[in-house]
């Protein structure tokens, strides 16, 4: 009776993560790992992730007054000085939604999905992370409301909000880490 169980039990696992929406979120590399703080919030193995478009994502970020930037004034994923929302997580979006309608604060994207970040599960590049640049509202605004949780392996000091999204303060921008939309 318990081999059938877990038969079952592992029939039903494996046929979720094949279900159309379902993907899987690996665990994080060693080398991830080092560059965030323990106490840091992960997102469950298997979660159902939507990615939006480049176009859904500048309508999003348009209605909500965001504005957002590129070295390269360009918007193509595989070229490292555009700023592309090709691939963004849907709760990516909605977190940078959140953040302004929440802060008050204006918000100016500077990274989004294309190549030139540091890989890894929850990258640029797999949409669960977005830059900002760096203003004074913003700053005050996360070290006042969010907790501090220490430095990344890399140095950058980092704050999470009550939803468990993790700000990276990388100097000149705020490097964020959307597990979730926060709270939207």
């Amino acid at each position: 009776m318990r081999i059938r169980s877990a038969l079952t039990a592992l029939a039903l696992t494996v046929g979720g993560l094949f279900a159309p929406g379902f993907g899987v979120v690996a665990t994080a590399t060693a080398a991830e790992a080092a560059t965030q703080a323990p106490s840091v919030a992960r997102a469950p193995s298997a979660v159902a992730v939507t990615k939006i478009s480049h176009a859904t994502a500048t309508s999003m970020f348009r209605s909500s007054g965001i504005t957002w930037s590129s070295s390269g004034g360009c918007s193509d994923r595989n070229t490292p000085t555009c700023t592309s929302f090709d691939q963004l997580n849907l709760d990516t979006a909605k977190g940078a939604q959140t953040l302004r309608s929440a802060s008050g604060c204006a918000i100016n994207i500077t990274g989004g999905t294309e190549t030139g970040h540091a890989g890894g599960t929850y990258s640029h590049w797999n949409g669960y992370k977005l830059d900002f640049g760096k203003a004074t509202c913003l700053t005050n605004y996360v070290k006042n409301t969010f907790t501090y949780i220490g430095v990344r392996g890399d140095g950058a000091p980092q704050w999470q909000s009550g939803a468990g999204n993790v700000y990276a303060d990388e100097g000149n921008h705020w490097d964020v880490t959307f597990y979730n939309c926060g709270g939207c």
